[in-house]
């Protein structure tokens, strides 16, 4: 997925204001112009001097100057030699574009070359500026270090109207998070095989149609029966397979030679004149009698 160099900026009118977007409901949500979450004008970017060329915007010739203004001495702190240019910014829906005004050039990023992108405070006291950092990829990937051709850009908007640098700069951090969840990384190929091998798979001895439409859904037997609920379960006890499970005094057999014994009445069932004969004799628990509601004849 490369860049694409530029010789003409964008123009206001080829995007819809996001302003604009959300304040009505659109007439399709595919084609139509991208929209422009953020746009500034001049703002300072730093890429190291070793870096340039990468991008149009970063020529190699002389024109490239060290970083200048308050900020200066942090951005030079780790001893790693900063070029600075100035570069209008335009943050849409579609791509993220630097252009270069005085060399009249400029390159729009697909947003999955950007791999990493934070905010960053530069400087202390009142000298601080907020700025936002990028790191991107713009090699296709290998199995060396060396087939990636990665590189940092540092971007300082310019403060407009009542804003502050850190309002400004975190105004440009979420436009680009927005825009990037808008294209995710594609699958590449062995993704979907091994989304395969992490499922689940139940073995079963019994075969069952699937139902068309679910995923997971199995359709019972011809006879009536229901698919067993996991696997190595017999499925439901009914009246037809009752006794595979318990005998004729109730006490539990099992399947498979597993056997058990269940508590006292476990399998007979009382009758409603039964029931009421224990409730006149006084064999329901004091409990019980206190829960029960009466019997309204």
């Amino acid at each position: 997925m490369p860049t694409t160099t530029i010789r003409t900026p964008p123009l206001a009118e080829d995007f819809t204001p996001l302003a604009e977007y959300q304040a009505q409901t659109p007439e399709t949500f595919f084609g139509g112009k991208p929209v422009l979450h953020y746009h500034a004008k001049g703002a300072k970017s730093w890429i190291s001097k070793d870096q340039c060329g990468i991008l149009p915007v970063f020529p190699t010739d002389s024109s490239s100057t060290s970083p200048s203004g308050p900020e200066a001495a942090a951005l030079g702190a780790g001893g790693e030699e900063l070029t600075e240019q100035k570069l209008d910014i335009w943050v849409n829906t579609e791509n993220f574009t630097l252009f270069h005004q005085e060399a009249q050039v400029g390159v729009t990023i697909p947003y999955p070359i950007i791999s990493i992108h934070a905010l960053k405070a530069i400087g202390s006291g009142s000298d601080q500026v907020h700025a936002v950092w990028l790191q991107m990829e713009l090699g296709d990937g290998g199995t060396g270090d060396d087939d990636f051709n990665t590189f940092e850009l540092t971007i300082i908007p310019p403060v407009t109207g009542e804003q502050t640098s850190q309002g400004e700069a975190k105004r440009l951090f979420e436009a680009i998070s927005a825009c990037s969840n808008l294209h995710p990384d594609a699958v590449e190929e062995g993704d979907e095989d091994e989304d395969e091998d992490d499922r689940i798979v139940f073995e079963s001895s019994h075969e069952f149609e699937a139902l068309a439409g679910f995923t997971g859904v199995m359709r019972g037997t011809s006879n009536g029966g229901l698919p067993p609920p996991m696997p190595g379960s017999s499925g439901w006890i009914t009246a037809e397979n009752v006794h595979e499970y318990f005998d004729e005094e109730g006490n539990w057999i099992g399947e498979e030679g597993v056997s058990g014994e269940l508590g006292d009445g476990a399998g007979r069932v009382r009758n409603r004149e039964e029931a009421d004969v224990d409730n006149i004799n006084g064999q329901g628990t004091e409990e019980d009698s206190e829960n029960k509601r009466p019997r309204v004849v």
